[in-house]
């Protein structure tokens, strides 16, 4: 897409705001995916440390609980960031400033990510790396919330949060990254993920525009308040099953490069690309899982990945076949990470306040990365040390089940579906 292309794009968007307060399809399509690519290269950095582990670990002299801790530090900042960055964004009504700033700030968190020399130094610029991106996929999603049309609204908040992350988080990382340690060194790694934040950066400051007002906001409907919408049953199963999901991602994350190389012993380049399948595996579930969600509802779709989860997990701890199957065990299992933009963003928006998406976002997340991701790694780790590196695939195991358990009570809420259904009753009436 030219610059022409974008500024005429632009012009219809801010044209047809005024009538129906969306931009054009392609206006939609294009701020959808640099979202989602920029959200791609933030997870590229934040997973950069996971798939450099290996090396990392005998380099610095680290313990298993010094590698949770690292995870636990930027959970913990990220939740609190997104937290505060959502909740300010809503307020201020402003999005793109903030990603924009927010994108160079953990830029520059990943090379300082590269320079350290000691366990301490390493965990602070994993602090600082959380506080820099919690902020970004709240303000995102609020972003495309603005832009893009109801029907669309799940497939495009899919999209935005695990196309780009898992493509390049996930499923590129693992290969660009292992063998530049091996070639060049770890630290190199985290150069090179430094860098590309830089374009997006300038690509949203330029060719991105501030949504327009919500029809909530214009009609002078009262707002409620974040504890008000936590109170909301759908929001509060959101928030358990955010807790139960980032623990079995950060876990896997974590601890699942060590399991396969250490436990199973897998060379590094084989662990590389049965990591790299998880990647890629999310990021077609990133598109297939919420568009099914827009058509049979949030519900089914919940319960039936949730409980998909279970067999990565036990597929790594006792499938002894050839590693290509396990490669397809790894890519089946990993279609839980589908669900993530549906429990963090589009279920709880759906069910209280547009409006509210940032906050909303930045809380059910904020949860999640707080007692799940900052928690489960540090016991994961914990339990390792203790028990053998299988302990955190157990700990798996018991998270997707608890996430399906909760997700057998959400209500349903996708706008098609709801629709359906109200047609249906009225019809029967």
């Amino acid at each position: 897409m030219d610059a022409a292309t974008l500024a005429t794009d632009h012009a219809e968007g801010l044209a047809n705001g005024q009538a129906s307060g969306r931009a054009s399809v392609r206006y939609q399509v294009w701020a959808t995916g640099l979202l989602s690519l920029n959200f791609g290269i933030l997870f590229f950095d934040r997973n950069a440390l996971n798939f450099l582990m290996p090396f990392v670990q005998p380099d610095l002299n680290l313990s298993n609980t010094q590698v949770g801790l690292f995870s636990s530090a930027l959970s913990l900042t990220w939740a609190l960031s997104g937290l505060a960055v959502g909740r300010l964004s809503d307020r201020m009504g402003a999005r793109k400033p903030v990603i924009v700033a927010a994108t160079l700030a953990f830029c520059v968190c990943s090379f300082l990510s590269g320079l350290a020399g000691s366990f301490l130094v390493l965990l602070a610029a994993r602090l600082l790396m959380g506080a820099a991106e919690g902020g970004v996929m709240p303000v995102s999603h609020a972003l495309i919330v603005g832009e893009v049309a109801p029907e669309r609204r799940g497939l495009a908040m899919g999209v935005g949060q695990n196309l780009g992350s898992n493509l390049l988080g996930s499923g590129l990382a693992p290969l660009l990254l292992v063998p530049v340690a091996l070639a060049a060194g770890w630290r190199s790694g985290f150069y090179l993920a430094a860098l590309p934040g830089v374009v997006t950066a300038l690509l949203i400051a330029f060719t991105l525009r501030e949504p327009p007002v919500a029809k909530h906001e214009a009609s002078g409907a009262p707002r409620i308040s974040a504890m008000q919408a936590l109170a909301h049953r759908n929001v509060l199963l959101c928030a358990l099953i955010a807790i139960a999901l980032v623990s079995y991602l950060v876990v896997c994350w974590a601890f699942m490069p060590l399991f396969l190389t250490k436990g199973r012993g897998f060379a590094p380049t084989t662990m590389s690309w049965l990591m790299a399948t998880l990647g890629f595996s999310a990021a077609i579930g990133s598109v297939v899982v919420p568009a099914i969600s827009d058509a049979i509802g949030r519900r089914p779709v919940m319960i039936g990945f949730a409980f998909l989860g279970l067999i990565l997990p036990l597929g790594a701890m006792f499938f002894t076949g050839s590693a290509w199957l396990l490669a397809a065990i790894f890519f089946v299992g990993w279609g839980l990470n589908g669900l993530f933009p549906m429990f963090m963003a589009t279920i709880p928006a759906e069910s209280v306040d547009p409006r509210l998406t940032a906050t909303l976002t930045g809380l059910v997340m904020g949860i999640g990365e707080v007692v799940g991701g900052v928690l489960s790694p540090f016991l994961a780790g914990a339990l390792a040390d203790r028990f053998g590196l299988a302990a955190p695939m157990w700990l798996m195991v018991g998270l997707t089940i608890v996430a399906g358990l909760c997700a057998l009570g959400l209500i349903e809420s996708a706008p098609r579906v709801v629709q359906r259904r109200s047609k249906t009753a009225l019809a029967a009436a």
